[in-house]
């Protein structure tokens, strides 16, 4: 990955981390481009899209409290990976995030 990607992607990779409808126009935006860094930044918020939505299944059928526990660690590792990608960097999500960019590969290609 190039400066230049970096630089042409920085807006696109953080659009991603805004919301479910800045994701889809971030992966929408990149189709053509093909641009690594905004596709980074698409599976990293993809995963924690699954995360929240863990959080919330086990806050719901399994326990509250570990719910919400698991709730706010998605929150911490999506304000981390908003500021990694305002940066300019492209580094994981602390355990998960390789999963993450295996699991959505085809995601910017």
């Amino acid at each position: 990955m190039t400066n230049q990607d970096i630089q042409e992607g920085k807006t696109l990779g953080i659009v991603a981390y805004l919301t479910f409808i800045g994701l889809i126009y971030s992966i929408f935006k990149n189709i053509d481009k093909k641009n690594p860094f905004i596709a980074f930044h698409c599976r990293q918020m993809l995963g924690l899209i699954l995360m929240l939505i863990f959080s919330n299944i086990t806050e719901k059928y399994v326990n509250s409290w570990l719910g919400t526990v698991c709730w706010y660690i998605t929150f911490a590792c999506w304000i981390y990976s908003l500021i990694i990608a305002s940066k300019g960097e492209t580094k994981l999500i602390p355990y998960l995030g390789k999963l993450f960019q295996d699991w959505f590969a085809n995601i910017g290609k």
